[in-house]
């Protein structure tokens, strides 16, 4: 059987207009399919809301003991609740999920990191309750699906020990396609807003048609591929390595898998 994971970002869901189309695109994509989330932006604007400093390092959010509460409260209620009513308007049966839920996807709280700053430096990081994954429960998840439930998957995890914690939605869908690689014929489809991997990044109509591990490090090496993309694509060759058919990378309006960068 065929099965989608399809990641959108916080910028998608957090557009009247762009959550719309997406759900319908994404409502008609034929197979399993599951969805996963971020809401960033809405994490950030709420947290201002209740007088929470918003701290991020490297692209990474720092989450405290409050910000943790605010982003539960966005990512696996807020967001995620309105992800999966729309959907059950599109006609799809969705089910959304915190990887606490049914005990989906556990987690560890990332040790001390060193990160590159913005001055070049580099410094030790502790960002607090962010967890890094250890465990995806595939069997489960495919047996909803098999069901004809549609995971809807918020960026929260859980250690096992009572605790929540905040990770990465790219890493969650990555982890979630592995997971079910074994059960499925997956495909990963990483939307955003660009229509692909950019040689030129001023130049939408340049997109990289494919990376494998064989061209991955020379595009690196010649700067093509750079910043925040490479851990993107790294995950993506990972995703493939473990069984993952396929990971695509793409503009949120074609998530129907015929366009964008294809990673093999």
């Amino acid at each position: 059987m065929k099965l989608t994971v399809v990641k959108v970002g916080g910028k998608i869901v957090e557009d009247e207009e762009s959550l719309q189309r997406l759900l319908h695109d994404f409502s008609s994509i034929e197979g399993g399919k599951v969805l996963v989330h971020g809401g960033g932006r809405s994490a950030t604007a709420i947290a201002a809301k209740m007088g929470i400093e918003s701290t991020m390092i490297g692209g990474r959010r720092v989450t405290d003991a409050e910000m943790l509460q605010v982003v539960t409260m966005v990512y696996g209620g807020l967001v995620n609740k309105n992800i999966v009513a729309r959907l059950q308007a599109n006609g799809i049966n969705a089910l959304g999920l915190t990887g606490a839920d049914m005990n989906t996807m556990r987690s560890h709280k990332r040790p001390l990191k060193k990160v590159k700053m913005e001055d070049g430096t580099e410094q030790m990081v502790d960002f607090g309750f962010v967890g890094d994954v250890d465990s995806c429960n595939g069997h489960l998840l495919s047996t909803l699906i098999s069901e004809g439930v549609v995971p809807v998957m918020a960026p929260i995890t859980h250690d096992g020990e009572g605790h929540l914690l905040n990770t990465n939605a790219d890493t969650i869908a990555g982890e979630t396609a592995k997971a079910l690689a074994s059960h499925f014929d997956v495909t990963l489809i990483y939307s955003f807003e660009h229509a692909g991997v950019l040689a030129n990044p001023e130049d939408e109509a340049s997109v990289i048609p494919l990376i494998n591990a064989e061209n991955f490090n020379q595009l690196k090496a010649d700067g093509t591929v750079s910043g925040g993309m490479i851990p993107k694509i790294e995950n993506a060759l990972e995703a493939v390595k473990a069984g993952v058919k396929q990971v695509i990378i793409t503009k949120a309006d074609a998530i129907d898998g015929t366009k964008g960068t294809i990673i093999r």
